[in-house]
Order: C-alpha cells, then structure tokens, then sequence
C-alpha cells in the first residue's frame, strides 16, 4: 500500500521545566495568567507531524510520499528525510518564509506546553493533491494530519474528489476548527486518529455523539498514554491494547509513532490487533528518546518489544511488515 502523508513539516525548540506545571497555577488568578519557566535544556531537532510520521514509515520500508509546504532552509531536512526512506516529491518549498517552528516546554510529569509558528506552513492550502498525485504514484491511502486549516480541508476535498481513501488526523489543530469544518474533515473518513483529550473536543465541534462519530468514519483510534489504544467501529465491540511499557525521556511526536507503526502493519494488511501492538512498540520506543525522529526504527528490536510486552508469537502476525525477525 501506498500511504501519502499530508501536515506540518518544522524544526522542534523543545526545553525541560524540572519542576510541575500545576505547581505555579493559582486557581483564583487563571483569568490572568502570566508565567515564565526558567528551563534547564533546549534542544533543536527535527519534527511536524507529517514528517515524523513519514520518518517512522519510512524506517519500516514504506517510501511514503511527504505532501507540505517548508521554508528555504530545508535543504538538510529534506536529505535525512530522503536518507531515512521518505518520498519529498509533494513537499512544496516557499522561498520567502522560514520552515514552520514548534516551541515546546515540557516538565517533570511530561505534561507540555507548546506554541507552533507556521511559517511556510501557510502555504500548503496552494498544494493541488490533483495535479500531485498526476505527476507522481497515486496513493492508496492519505493521511490527513495537522497543517494549515485551509489545507486540511482542500485535502480531505480532493480525496473525495479522487476517490482515494483518506485519514483524518486533526489532532491539535482541533483548537482552530468550527464545528462545520470538523465535522468537513472526519465524515467519511477510513481511519480517525484523536487521543482522548482531542476525542472530548471533536465531540464538542461536531456536535455529535461518540455512536454518531463511529457511524462516519471506518475506524476510530484513541490513543490513551500510559494505558494503550482504543480501536473502535460501528457495530463491533471496541479493542482495547495496553501501552508497551516504557522509559518516558520526552513524549513530543510519541502519538506520531504509534501512528507510523499502525498505518505500516494496516498497509501490509496485518490484523488490527497486531497493527496497534506495533504502534505502541513505536511509540514506546520513540518516548525514550529526546525529539521526534531521534530514535532508531529497528525490526528486530521492534518485535522483541512486541513478544515481551505482549506474550510469545505475538509478532508472529508482523512478519509482513518486521520480516523473519518476528
């Protein structure tokens, strides 16, 4: 299966508050919130959704086409992109912005607080899937993930229009999207991806209850932190996969992993329980590194996590995707 991944491309700022966030909110004083963290370490690395989620694709053999728009400092992003198996051919270089930044404090409890600049970003609502997918290979399936509003909805109307299956992935971009525009992007689609926060909140857009949600999409994923995934469908009862237990270093682009994983075992067609045991491999993998794409996508380390986490032939099933490794 050929999987096009559309969003956000940037570089990740990410600093550690040794300290709890909750410790300096006063509840009688959160109308007029004004903090400042003094941090104990920045560090620059790379990151967007799209990207990570293409990295972590491409590190399991997928070559899955990048659609976004970056600044004209992308060069050396774009050859560790290409070095790490990801197609660049859809990303869209606007030479007069930077490529889009995400600043991010995170502290002792991995609770985080974030700011994204756009950039470049801006720009991919410019991005024809149309015209894209004429000049390269038609995808199988497009991931719709965090990016410009504008362009999130001009590429979930050109899969309908294409009649290519399509993810939504609105993720944090939820906080800038009425309730028209939401509900736009998830009708129809194969698979959702929220986390549970995200799933309370595109309730709250939509204005639809969780069984109405399940009867517009194929498949819901809720990601849940420390306690796994909730798969779900209309009819079917929900699937609940335990997390695989890990070390937690930094949980920036930890959900993009699971992701990653789970959309290479479904693009070998792999069972769906055995898809979300490998995301959450993934993820558990990506949490104990610092940054988005620091951690290293490696099948045979991927599939002893599966095995110990999950019990003996439970890889068995990824085999398709780890190789004889499972």
């Amino acid at each position: 299966m050929r999987i096009a991944v559309t969003g956000s491309i940037a570089t990740d700022h990410l600093m550690v508050f040794p300290g709890r966030f909750a410790d300096q909110l006063l509840p009688d004083r959160l109308a007029h919130l004004s903090l400042s963290f003094l941090v104990d370490d920045l560090e620059v690395r790379r990151g967007g959704v799209a990207a990570n989620i293409a990295f972590g694709l491409g590190g399991l053999g997928l070559s899955p086409l990048l659609v976004g728009a970056v600044g004209a400092d992308f060069a050396e992003y774009e050859v560790w992109l290409k070095e790490h198996g990801v197609d660049t051919a859809g990303v869209r270089v606007c030479a007069q912005r930077q490529t889009a930044r995400f600043v991010c404090i995170t502290d002792q409890d991995a609770n985080q607080i974030a700011a994204f600049y756009a950039g470049a970003m801006a720009t991919a609502r410019d991005i024809d899937l149309a015209a894209l997918f004429t000049a390269t290979h038609r995808p199988d399936l497009v991931l719709v993930s965090p990016d410009d509003p504008e362009a999130m909805l001009r590429h979930t109307a050109g899969c309908r229009a294409l009649g290519i299956p399509f993810a939504a992935d609105p993720s944090q971009q939820l906080a800038r999207l009425d309730g028209e525009q939401t509900r736009a992007l998830v009708q129809g689609a194969t698979y959702l991806f929220t986390n549970a926060y995200e799933a309370a909140l595109l309730a709250e857009r939509t204005g639809w209850s969780h069984q109405q949600v399940l009867d517009r999409v194929g498949t819901w994923v809720t990601t849940l932190g420390a306690d796994g995934v909730r798969i779900e469908r209309a009819g079917r009862p929900a699937l609940s996969v335990p997390a695989v237990p890990a070390s937690v270093v930094d949980p920036t682009g930890v959900g993009d992993a699971f992701r990653a994983g789970f959309l290479a075992a479904v693009s070998h067609r792999v069972p769906t329980l055995a898809a979300a045991r490998l995301g959450c491999a993934l993820a558990g993998v990506a949490l104990g590194a610092v940054g988005s794409q620091s951690h290293t996508v490696d099948a045979a380390h991927l599939s002893a996590l599966v095995e110990q986490a999950y019990g003996p032939g439970a890889a068995g099933p990824l085999t398709p995707v780890l190789g004889e490794t499972a």
